[in-house]
């Protein structure tokens, strides 16, 4: 299973509970996958955001998913501030400029490079980008001229 992709600790556990083996087998075998390093939750988290981002998904959509995987809110929080470069240093200013430029580029994709005037128009804009998952704030900066 780790082989084609990686796997959150909660995913594991439930296809192997489908599986043969019972309770206590199954925490013991997530032990050892997570002592040999075959396993991390941490790592699956860093690769789900980066692919989620990659698709155009704000991050409301992407924590939802991560929670639903049975992730760690820390992890979670930590995944998504180091989204940018892949470290978790940068600034809270700067990654919030990633995803305002995310939700601009998203927005572009989908309708083009025309801010709309329409108030109907601006709204179903809007909604789209609320519905990939991107806060208030970055929804209203996607409508904004500027390109950093």
């Amino acid at each position: 299973m780790l082989a084609a992709r990686e796997h959150s600790a909660h995913e594991l556990r439930g296809k192997l509970q489908r599986g043969e083996l019972s309770g206590d087998d199954v925490e013991t075998v997530l032990a050892e996958l997570a002592a040999q390093g075959l396993q991390s939750d941490q790592r699956f988290a860093q690769a789900f955001v980066r692919s989620r981002r990659t698709r155009g998904q704000g991050p409301l959509r992407i924590e939802a998913d991560l929670r639903q995987r049975g992730v760690e809110s820390e992890l979670i929080e930590s995944s998504l501030d180091g989204a940018e470069d892949g470290v978790g240093d940068s600034s809270e200013e700067e990654q919030y400029a990633d995803w305002e430029k995310l939700a601009r580029a998203v927005r572009r994709k989908r309708f083009g490079d025309e801010i709309p005037r329409d108030i109907n128009e601006r709204a179903r804009q809007a909604r789209f980008l609320r519905s990939r998952g991107f806060t208030e704030a970055q929804t209203r900066a996607a409508f904004s001229a500027q390109d950093e």
